[in-house]
């Protein structure tokens, strides 16, 4: 889903090649995610990085979504957004790493074709979600700080819930379209997918189908998706940057920055690495690196969504310390 660009296509030449192949061979029930290789050191390794920031990510997303829950001074857009992001962010991450730390743990890197397509489902639909949350977000943020006279009359309650809505909509509508030509693929060759999880095309690829119209659709989408909600954050930040530029307090510039800078942080890490992975071309020897890039937007990036807006933003600090303070008094 998070694709920017297409892939190399497979020629109607090696897609006969496969059909041909295909026509003495079962249709697979499963396939093999070889990940990051299957040698017994390397799992043990990969358990002990990937198991802490796991319980990490899931740990401190629910912090923030509590802590906005009880505390009343965090009923704002702002923070609204944020839960909604921190829930993302759990289920976002949820989709992976438990399969992934299983077959460290097991050795058993099969998933089964089902498996395989609802993973990518879930995944897809949250990528593209965050895509359009974050996005709203920084609409938030212009409003804030280039409208802050209309910012309560503006950004209301209905609003949050409308925008909020059209995010997770649109990220479910992107990928069950998606999601929808991966199912008409058929599979009848090779099982493996040089892959830790089920991204669209390393699935496609592997497919003996001709998979020139679910990877077009899924570009034209993707763009859709990914660089039209990428584009309204990118010109949100230009108009906010604009503003506080003609601010002469400096005092005042930063604190209008300040508004924003976690947001920003985020926002500069997912894209970041999403552009790493699917707008530098694939080649042998950047496939690994690849996967590594892969690792920032889908595992990194949920585990420090937390620690920036915590440890950057002075309301959720003091919102985490007052909470401290109350459940020490009880005890």
């Amino acid at each position: 889903m998070t694709e920017i660009l297409p892939r190399n296509i497979n020629s109607s030449e090696n897609h006969l090649s496969f059909h041909q192949q295909g026509k003495n061979q079962s249709t697979p029930t499963e396939f093999i995610l070889l990940g990051f290789g299957n040698l017994l050191e390397l799992r043990i390794l990969l358990s002990i990085l990937f198991l802490p920031i796991y319980t990490f990510s899931i740990a401190g997303n629910l912090l923030i979504v509590s802590l906005v829950m009880v505390d009343q001074h965090l009923h704002t857009p702002m923070y609204f957004f944020l839960v909604n992001l921190s829930c993302l962010e759990i289920y976002y991450i949820s989709t992976i790493l438990p399969k992934m730390l299983a077959s460290f743990v097991t050795g058993d890197r099969s998933i089964s074709v089902f498996g395989c397509i609802v993973q990518y489902f879930f995944f897809g639909i949250f990528v593209a979600t965050e895509c359009y949350l974050l996005a709203m977000m920084s609409y938030d943020r212009y409003l804030a700080i280039c409208k802050p006279l209309h910012y309560t009359t503006l950004m209301n309650s209905r609003l949050c819930l409308q925008l909020a809505l059209t995010s997770w909509m649109s990220g479910l509508l992107t990928n069950t379209i998606i999601t929808y030509f991966l199912l008409k693929l058929t599979f009848c060759g090779p099982n493996e997918i040089d892959h830790f999880f089920c991204d669209i095309y390393p699935v496609a690829n592997i497919s003996c189908s001709n998979t020139h119209l679910v990877k077009l659709a899924t570009s034209i989408l993707c763009i859709i998706g990914t660089g039209l909600p990428f584009l309204f954050t990118l010109a949100s930040y230009i108009c906010i940057l604009h503003t506080v530029l003609q601010i002469k307090s400096k005092i005042a510039q930063q604190k209008a920055f300040s508004r924003c800078s976690s947001h920003l942080i985020v926002v500069t890490i997912f894209y970041g690495s999403v552009f790493l992975v699917y707008v530098v071309p694939e080649t042998e020897t950047l496939r690994e690196l690849h996967k590594i890039f892969s690792i920032f937007y889908t595992v990194l990036t949920p585990m420090l969504n937390p620690l920036i807006y915590s440890l950057r933003n002075r309301e959720v600090k003091e919102a985490l310390f007052k909470a401290i303070s109350k459940y020490s008094n009880i005890s």
